[in-house]
């Protein structure tokens, strides 16, 4: 009987990786560094507008995101946010934010800082495959 949970458990493992699907997209930082991990989200999405502002001691993040295709898809974005090191802040705490974009849509997205020890940050937008 034993075997036999083993055996459900390991296909079930391989059926719920083989429905894994592709979480790269595009990654782009406040200098206005992209990073494309996935050509094909971003034939279809791009990321732009970079910009901060002060806000009191916080810095304020938005981004544009553009969908340059035809039809609506759900997209995930998170900000990540970085000390003058370098060093993720509280980056376990910033959870990712999914929403839909109708074609051709633009949509700005923004975030406040967690904290006054951040200098930079880098948005990161993906496709999802929920609706």
């Amino acid at each position: 009987m034993m075997k036999l949970a083993s055996i459900i458990v390991f296909t079930s493992t391989l059926l719920l990786g083989a429905c894994a699907h592709n979480t790269a997209g595009i990654a782009v930082d406040s200098n206005g560094q992209v990073r494309v991990d996935s050509s094909s989200f971003a034939s279809d999405v791009n990321v732009t507008d970079i910009a901060s502002i002060m806000v009191g001691d916080l810095v304020k993040a938005s981004a544009l995101i553009q969908s340059k295709s035809s039809y609506d898809q759900r997209v995930q974005y998170k900000f990540t946010w970085f000390d003058a090191n370098g060093y993720t802040i509280e980056n376990e705490a910033t959870s990712w934010k999914s929403v839909k974009l109708h074609g051709m849509q633009q949509l700005q997205v923004s975030a406040v800082a967690p904290n006054t020890q951040v200098s930079h940050f880098e948005i990161y937008v993906r496709e999802t495959y929920s609706d």
